[in-house]
């Protein structure tokens, strides 16, 4: 069965946003590569079995990052399905291309494109994003775009972090790193609104009915993830990506002046979590959002 392949969409000027993350951020996540997709194993693996995608199927990856989703959801749908996975970062996209040749997997495509202003519209039968909803600085209007790049009646999941309190693995670090530099300012650059900026039912349900989505359902799922292979490789992450990340990076001399007291303090609190034969792991929360495009929509 051939399959045409999506139409990339006309990219705009690059936003602040979309800049950040291929100039500043994108060579952080590829030095820790092994944590933001070996270290969410287990979590995904929490999660997928109960995907609405089926054999078949057309899907889209939004925020596809590294391709590990997108190639995982391409096995689910097999030969006769296909899946495009969608991401604003170059470095990401050309990752997950290569990937995929050396995984054999051939029905999946990779487009670069930002998400909050336009995609394919009315092609798939799934829509599909994990952890990248929460850093629309426009979440309507992405989530939006998501639903409109659906079949009439087609589905969606999106996964989001869950409140602080159940994700020490992200707030920990950034509560023991303003014990030594200030609160980023309100001109800070930032990867967008933030993992903790979807915990809110009542908040995202609202946002989801104005994209237009129905039958809105929140699935809490709660999984252990993966933060360094030591404790070393524990607080070079802290210090490089997430809230914590931010704070040391915007606080730039400082914050390397005060990183050797950082440093044991984050080591004092990352020796105390379990140690397994990956490394060291750590709780998290998140919430598996899932919704259905209406029969009849614009």
């Amino acid at each position: 069965m051939t399959y045409s392949t999506a139409t990339e969409p006309q990219m705009e000027v690059d936003t602040d946003f979309v800049q950040f993350w291929n100039t500043v951020l994108a060579p952080k996540f590829f030095r820790f590569r092994h944590i933001l997709v070996g270290g969410l194993t287990h979590h995904s693996e929490a999660v997928f079995p109960e995907l609405p995608v089926h054999p078949g199927d057309k899907v889209l990856d939004v925020g596809c990052g590294f391709g590990d989703t997108a190639i995982q959801l391409a096995r689910t749908v097999g030969a006769n399905g296909h899946v495009t996975g969608v991401d604003c970062c170059d470095a990401f996209l050309d990752a997950a291309r290569e990937d995929a040749a050396d995984a054999g997997v051939s029905n999946v495509s990779f487009l670069r494109a930002d998400a909050e202003k336009t995609l394919p519209r009315g092609e798939y039968d799934f829509v599909f994003a994990r952890f990248g909803t929460m850093f629309f600085a426009n979440p309507v209007a992405g989530l939006r775009n998501m639903r409109r790049a659906l079949k009439p009646g087609g589905r969606m999941v999106h996964i989001v972090w869950r409140n602080r309190d159940d994700n020490p693995w992200l707030s920990m670090a950034k509560n023991i790193v303003l014990d030594y530099l200030p609160q980023p300012g309100d001109d800070a650059q930032t990867c967008g609104p933030g993992p903790f900026s979807m915990v809110n039912q009542e908040m995202v349900t609202s946002m989801m009915k104005s994209a237009g989505y129905e039958d809105i359902e929140f699935l809490r799922v709660d999984a252990p993830v993966l933060i360094g292979r030591d404790v070393e490789d524990a607080i070079a992450f802290q210090l490089a990506i997430g809230p914590a990340g931010e704070v040391f990076r915007e606080a730039g001399a400082l914050g390397e002046e005060k990183r050797p007291e950082i440093d044991a303090a984050l080591a004092q609190a990352i020796e105390a979590q379990t140690t397994s034969s990956e490394g060291i792991v750590m709780p998290s929360s998140s919430w598996v959002i899932s919704a259905r495009n209406p029969m009849t929509s614009d």
